[in-house]
């Protein structure tokens, strides 16, 4: 059994966003203890265990995603980096299938040209009050925020792209505060600096207390900005720069109650993974 580490949403080694995918023998998931010391040896945003399905199930692998402290309900990145090491290592080309625990199947599509896009449900978000402490966690007062109540993410929408590049959250309050409102992670965003660029919105994401202070680019966290820009902007398809110290790209393509998120992955580390699982374990 092997673990790679792969850079999502880039072209480039050591941009991105950095994940560990382990793809799993056939048989039955390894025990929910052992993947989250995987990924917490792995320390990576999300590990994710990919596992073979039966021939003529639904899906052609089930998935799961763990941060180094919780299993993840939905990981976009780390799917684009399983859908990425499935090319390369399996010769798995055009559509997989994916069977996930709470999301159903999900399915990606690599192109001809090494871009890979994932068809995911759009997260609607409804406008909030400013939750009390926000504005002195982040740094700066959001003009409007919008809850997600599908993945559990807070949109706050700052002034501008300069603002959200140099946000520095304290990161004890934004845990004491996600905490205190049953939130995953705490989305920033604003507009593009000015037309021409290659993107059309900026973001960053914050989830100190799933272990992930900053997540670098975050597949999920788009399935909540696509629609909120594309209403925004009056455009379907749209390009966002998530601006974390390793930037990437993600386009997004809004489809009624699905956005398609489209990005690229490079693998830099393919090794030997000797911790074995034991049998018939997990769920």
């Amino acid at each position: 059994m092997r673990i790679h580490v792969v850079d999502a949403f880039t072209d480039r080694p050591f941009t991105g966003n950095p994940a560990a995918v382990c793809l799993l023998p056939p048989g039955q998931w390894p025990e929910d203890a052992w993947m989250l010391r995987i990924a917490a040896e792995m320390n990576h945003s999300e590990t994710a265990f990919a596992l073979p399905t039966p021939a003529g199930a639904e899906a052609d692998w089930a998935i799961r995603w763990f941060t180094p402290l919780v299993e993840s309900r939905l990981c976009g990145h780390a799917t684009l980096a399983t859908a990425h090491v499935l090319r390369a290592e399996r010769g798995l080309v055009g559509t997989v299938r994916f069977m996930t625990r709470w999301y159903g199947v999900l399915v990606t599509h690599a192109d001809e040209e090494g871009g890979i896009t994932m068809d995911f449900p759009a997260a609607p978000s409804t406008a909030v009050p400013v939750p009390d402490g926000l504005s002195q966690a982040l740094g700066s007062a959001p003009e409007d925020t919008f809850r997600s109540d599908g993945l559990g993410d807070l949109l706050a929408v700052l002034p501008d792209e300069a603002t959200v590049r140099g946000a520095s959250p304290d990161m004890n309050a934004l845990a004491a505060l996600t905490h205190r409102e049953g939130l995953r992670g705490v989305i920033i965003t604003a507009p593009a600096a000015g037309t021409g660029l290659e993107h059309d919105f900026v973001s960053r994401f914050f989830a100190p207390a799933r272990g992930i202070p900053e997540d670098p680019v975050t597949g999920s966290a788009h399935t909540v900005l696509a629609p909120y820009w594309s209403a925004r902007l009056g455009r379907d398809e749209l390009t966002g720069l998530q601006a974390s110290a390793r930037p990437g790209l993600v386009r997004t393509a809004v489809h009624g109650d699905r956005v398609h998120l489209t990005g690229k992955a490079v693998t830099v580390l393919d090794c030997a993974l000797h911790a074995r699982p034991a049998p018939g374990g997990g769920s």
